[in-house]
């Protein structure tokens, strides 16, 4: 676990955004997805190219814990690539991270890098996960 993200914040967030994460920003350990690539790549689920999209994911955000707003408690505890979701057609999502309450839906990062939830329905909330 790392309290101090002063020096160590990621790249592409708007100047009020690092500046809170330097304030604020707290990152978990969390379990690198390079343990479940063979296993997947074994049985094509997801492409090769998804898995590096996923470790990419991780490596920049990954563990970044998100703090609870007054009035809104939801969003991802904190973020993790999980689960990949989809098809070589339509597309492939994967988990942002673990629902902090029970919700009927998933933080999900799109196939084009967008981030959203999905619910049986892909709904993009942000264009990029530096939204």
């Amino acid at each position: 676990m790392n309290l101090n993200l002063f020096n160590d914040v990621p790249d592409g967030l708007t100047q009020r955004a690092r500046s809170f994460v330097r304030a604020h920003g707290v990152k978990v350990d969390i379990r690198p997805i390079e343990e479940h690539r063979q296993w997947w790549l074994e049985r094509n689920i997801p492409p090769a190219a998804v898995i590096d999209r996923m470790a990419a994911y991780e490596e920049q955000w990954g563990g970044l814990v998100l703090p609870p707003s007054p009035q809104y408690d939801g969003g991802p505890r904190y973020l993790e690539a999980d689960l990949p979701e989809g098809s070589t057609s339509d597309g492939w999502w994967f988990e942002a991270g673990m629902q902090r309450t029970a919700v009927p839906y998933s933080f999900m990062i799109g196939p084009s890098g967008e981030f959203g939830i999905h619910a049986g329905r892909w709904v993009p909330l942000h264009a990029t996960i530096t939204g």
